[in-house]
Formats: structure tokens, sequence, C-alpha cells
């Protein structure tokens, strides 16, 4: 539904603001309100004054139109040039349309609109009023949002800052968190050396081996350079004794204090250590002298600093280390003087060899290169006052002192059985009844042969020992391995028996014991088979021509290859082919 409200002819200004009088009378009796009233107004009047200045007549149209009853009812204006023709047509296409809502649309009847300009003028400065009344509200309500929005940003600021120390706080926890990860991986990976270390030099036995293993493990990660002073028994006390040219002053304080001492240009403070001037033998390097302690001082340990400092975790290993290393040492040390001595009775007790007529004897005696297992092997070779020799070889269980005294005794003991010619039996048979009742709980092995003058018949019995190997005049080579008795010492009652073999002119008879034939992977056998077939490789001039050098020809292929871990005994016979008397 459309309504033509009206037309005016416009020409002058006073044309102009008279139909501008009757548009805002309009609009304000159909109650649209200021602000939408003051935009339509004035983009009326700017359109008003842009057609005055192109001249000519104009003509301004009044349009009220609804589509429907419930729509809202709207006020459109144009302008258009008058030429006389144009009334009643609708917009130029040209020209934008205006519209203003009318929220009460004026009646077809209803009362005139006042358009003089008085009016007009009034009517403005209530628009103007409104408007500005709006822009107050509207300004109130900006500086409202512009409160809130300061204290939206104080908050935001305060939040900021607030997450800004939180984010500093967590990465000071992360870096405290790293770190005490870092010392717990670095305090676990010095108790795993440590632990490591120690197990290396307590499993030696050699003060020299324990000094190099020290050595490989600490140069170069833990110390730029070790040197270890060791004090000999005499110089135990006196520190100012002994050939140590490159002794210094720190390590003869750690030694006279018994407290590590750590000498450089700055103080290390480090726990448990005294803090000396820079040593002469290391100036620009920090130098760590550790006592080498167990109930007595046994050397100091000197240490050049890898790099710039010795730090506290590391100073405490290097201590402990040195601590442990003392032990070893000195476990060592005892065991060197334990073996020595057991070695040294062991030889004492071994027998300058015969020279009967008819018969060559060769002995080899070797103590164990591992381990304390020296003092229990043992042989003998004596003449009977009838003229017959025993050859005896045996091996006393357990090792070391007790053992090489218990060695003695049983060859004393044997010496004294065989003085009434008894036979190689029932010397064995007397040796073990002696065994079990003075040392029942010691056992030993043993093996004796009897060889008589001119006879080439030998009587050989044998207690719990290896078998004999015989080498015939034609080179043939044989084992003795008739069932031997029960080891000497073993609780139970027993007479042995004695056995022949010929052994005539130009054989061998080889004792020995088990450590020579037997080995921990491989047991007896294979030995006894090795030294079968060195002894088949010997000829019968090469063992009447040196003996000596015979029995080193047939240890050499069974020990070459091998630490020993057993004393080794080896006691060769040969009967001669053309005695010399």
């Amino acid at each position: 539904m459309t309504e033509k409200t009206g037309i005016w002819k416009i020409a002058s200004e006073a044309g102009a603001a008279g139909a501008r009088a009757a548009v805002a009378g309009l609009v304000v009796a159909a109650g649209t309100p200021p602000v939408d009233r003051a935009r339509f107004l004035t983009s009326l009047s700017a359109r008003l004054r842009d057609r005055l200045d192109q001249g000519g007549t104009w003509e301004l149209h009044l349009l009220t139109r609804r589509t429907t009853p419930d729509q809202e009812c709207r006020l459109d204006v144009w302008l258009r040039p008058f030429d006389g023709t144009t009334a009643g047509e609708g917009p130029p296409a040209s020209e934008p349309t205006l519209s203003c809502p009318l929220p009460n649309p004026p009646a077809r009847d209803g009362a005139p609109v006042d358009a003089s300009p008085s009016h007009a003028l009034l009517s403005a400065d209530e628009d103007t009023a409104a408007v500005l009344h709006l822009l107050d509200e509207q300004e109130r309500l900006v500086q409202l949002h512009r409160d809130e929005l300061h204290q939206t940003n104080q908050g935001v600021l305060a939040l900021h800052s607030d997450l800004e120390a939180a984010a500093l706080a967590q990465r000071e926890l992360l870096e405290a968190e790293r770190s005490a990860r870092a010392e717990v991986e670095r305090a676990r990976r010095l108790l795993n050396f440590l632990a490591d270390a120690s197990a290396a030099i307590t499993s030696s036995l050699s003060p020299t081996e324990v000094l190099r293993r020290l050595t490989d493990l600490l140069v170069p990660d833990h110390a730029a350079r070790l040197d270890v002073w060791l004090l000999d028994d005499e110089e135990e006390g006196d520190e100012e004794s002994g050939p140590v040219p490159e002794r210094s002053r720190a390590a003869v304080v750690a030694a006279r204090t018994g407290r590590p001492q750590h000498a450089a240009a700055h103080p290390g403070n480090l726990p448990g250590t005294d803090d000396l001037p820079p040593a002469a033998m290391s100036p620009d390097r920090p130098l760590l002298a550790i006592p080498l302690m167990t109930h007595r001082l046994l050397g100091v340990l000197t240490l050049i600093a890898p790099g710039p400092r010795f730090d506290a975790d590391t100073c405490l290993m290097l201590v402990e280390l040195g601590r442990r290393a003392g032990v070893a040492l000195d476990n060592a040390r005892r065991y060197e003087q334990h073996r020595d001595t057991a070695e040294a009775l062991q030889r004492a007790q071994l027998t300058d060899l015969p020279d009967p007529d008819g018969l060559l004897l060769a002995a080899r005696y070797l103590p164990a290169t591992q381990g304390m297992n020296i003092g229990g092997d043992w042989y003998d070779a004596f003449l009977q006052p009838d003229g017959s020799l025993l050859a005896v070889i045996g091996d006393v269980t357990g090792h070391g002192m007790h053992a090489a005294v218990v060695m003695g005794q049983l060859r004393t003991a044997l010496r004294a059985y065989a003085v009434e010619n008894q036979t190689p039996a029932e010397i064995l048979t007397h040796l073990h009844r002696m065994l079990r009742h003075l040392q029942p709980q010691l056992y030993a092995t043993a093996m004796i042969a009897r060889f008589r003058p001119g006879d080439p018949e030998v009587v050989w019995a044998s207690a719990g020992h290896p078998p004999a190997v015989v080498r015939d005049t034609g080179g043939s080579v044989r084992i003795l391995d008739a069932a031997p008795g029960v080891m000497l010492g073993v609780p139970i009652a027993c007479t042995y028996a004695d056995h022949v073999t010929q052994l005539p002119p130009g054989s061998s008879l080889v004792l020995y014991t088990d450590g020579l034939v037997e080995r921990r992977a491989q047991g007896i056998d294979p030995g006894v088979e090795r030294l079968r077939q060195a002894l088949a490789g010997l000829s019968t001039p090469e063992l009447e021509q040196d003996l000596d050098a015979a029995a080193e020809a047939l240890l050499k292929p069974l020990l070459h290859d091998s630490e020993r871990d057993d004393d080794v005994c080896l006691l060769l016979c040969h009967t001669v082919t053309h005695p010399t008397s």
C-alpha cells in the first residue's frame, strides 16, 4: 500500500527550507525516533543543498509505503529535475531514495503539518538535543566500558604477571629438577665406577697388578697422572726415607697426618681434605695426595687433576677408592709373603736326587702361578739299606703353610717307615693310619715305586694318585691304570696292594701330580694323553744324554698354554741301557 504524500517545487533556498520544514514536521508528527529523524533530515538537507548548487528547478517527492497492514510504515523521498512532464513518476534510476521509518503514519484527513521555518528550527533543536542526549548516554556507556576495559586490562596484566611469575617458578623448578637428576645420575655413575674399580683391584693378589689396574681405571678420565709412593716395611713411620725423587710435600704431609691433601693455587674446600700451596711437581693443576691406609700406612697415592679442579663428589670417590686400594695392596702383600714363605718351606723339603747305578733321575717342582695353591705337592727319591731306591710323588689336599707342614710330616714319616724295608703298599698303609689319626680333616694322594739294582721289575703302589706313565725300550708308551687305593687319610680302613711292572734297561717311568695334567674345563684324561704323546716323542738317546732336558720337554707341551692354578711336581726315572758300573 503506497500513498503519495506531496510534491514540492524547489528553485531557491527559501523553497528548499520550506520543503525541509514540511518533511521535518511530517516525521515529527509520525513519531520517528530522534536519531533516525536527525539522520534522515541531515541527509535530506545535504541533498537539497547539492541540487540548489546545480541550479534549476527541482521537485521533491514524498511517498509513504507499507506493503502489508502489519509492516512498518516508511517515508521515501527523492528529488527530480522539474520539466513539467515528470509529475507522478517514480524516482529516477540515478537518484537514490532517502527512507525514514514512520511509527505513526499520518492519517489522510489529519491536521496539516506546521512547516514554518521557526517551527522547523525549534524541531531541529529538539532533534539535536535528542541526539546530544543520546550521545551523552553513549559517552557514559563508553566510559563505563572504558572503565570495565581498564579494569579488565589491569586484571589481564596482573594475570599475565602471575602467569609469568608462575612460568618463571616452573622454569626454576624444572631447572632444579634437571640439576638434581643430573647430580643423582652423576652420583650413580661415580658409585658404579667405584664398585667396578673396587672389584677390579681387589680381584688381584699381585701388588704390581693392583697398581697397574688402578692406573688404567683413573687415567685419563679422573687424573691426568697417577703416582704411588709405597713404604717398605723398614720405611714405616719414616716418611722422609726411601728413593722417591718425585715425592711432593703434599704426599709427605698426607703420610705424616694420615689425611688427604689438596695442593693448588686456590683452596679446593674439598670434604675431609686439607688445602696446601701448589705442588712443585704440578704447579698449574691441583694435586690430590691420598694416604693408603689399613692398620698401618702403606704409602701415598698422588693424582694430578685432569682439568682445572677436583670437584667434591669425585674427591670423595677417589679418597674411598684410595682406601680400598690400600686394603687390596695390603692383602696382596700379605698373600705374597705367605706364598713366598710356603714356597720356601716346600722347596726346603724337596730332596736332592741320588745318583744310583743304572738309574737316571730328574725332577721338577713348579709352584702355582695363580692363587695360593702351593705347599702340598712333593717328590722324593732315596736309597734303602738293601740298595733299592724308592721314588715317591705326593699331593696334600689344601694349600698354603698348613699343607706344606703336613707334606713335611708325611715325607718324614714315609722315610721312617721305609727304613724297615717295607713294600710300597705297606708304607702307604702306615701313612694312611697316621694321617687319619693326626690330621682327620686333611687328605693326600701318593705313589711309591721301588727300583732294585739289576732287576727289571718295579714294585709300585698308589693311594688315589694319578696313574704313572711308562715308556718301554722300543718307544711304546703305556699307562699304569690298575685301580689305585683310596686317598690317604680318608676315614675308612684300607690296606693298599703292591703292583709290579716291567722296566727293562732303556725304559722310563714318569710320576707326576695332577697340576701337570688336570684342567678345570677338561678334566684329567686329556692331560694324561698329552703327557703320553710327549713321552712317546722322546728317544732313548735323548733320555740318556740329558734327562733334565727331557723333563723340560715333557713339561713344555702341557704347561706352555695356560696359567697354573695348582702346583706341579714331576719325577722322571730312566733305566739306562749301559750302566756305568
